[in-house]
């Protein structure tokens, strides 16, 4: 599977990342509708979305965004994808790209999805692809919690 590039999602994208961000993500973060969803896209500046998709489904997605003047990125990937390492290559695709990548993961299990079934931090995983915690830097929402990840590359 191949990784496209682009600075737009097609409708059919946004509904398809929709649906995966409300299956993965934890029920806090759901979004209702798909205009929430672009809602959320319009507030981020220098945006690039990094594809996975089969058969022309998007599978996994990754987007880069500068955020108070730092390259920060978000994830998700189909769990019936997950662990087939489309997740490392969404994130090399990116460092590849940036000399920095700044994100918030969820460090708790204590989530549901909207399945019902426990939302597992993703923690270990970017710590094994060389991101480091900011262990005084949280987000802190009704919602969620999470704290800040960062990656920098060589000089």
């Amino acid at each position: 599977m191949r990784i496209s590039k682009s600075d737009f999602l097609t409708e059919s994208q946004k509904r398809q990342i929709v649906e995966i961000w409300n299956a993965e993500y934890p029920v806090g973060l759901k979004y209702s509708s798909i205009q929430g969803f672009e809602e959320y896209l319009e507030k981020l500046n220098d945006v690039t979305h990094y594809l996975i998709e089969t058969d022309q489904k998007v599978v996994a997605w990754l987007s880069t965004f500068i955020r108070e003047s730092e390259k920060w990125f978000a994830m998700i990937i189909n769990s019936s994808y997950q662990k087939q390492g489309l997740g490392g290559k969404l994130l090399s695709a990116a460092k590849a790209d940036y000399k920095e990548l700044n994100g918030w993961v969820v460090d708790q299990d204590n989530y549901l999805k909207e399945n019902g079934e426990p939302y597992h931090s993703p923690l270990s995983f970017y710590l094994k692809h060389d991101f480091k915690l900011m262990v005084d830097c949280r987000l802190e929402l009704p919602q969620i919690s999470a704290v800040k990840i960062y990656w920098q590359g060589q000089n």
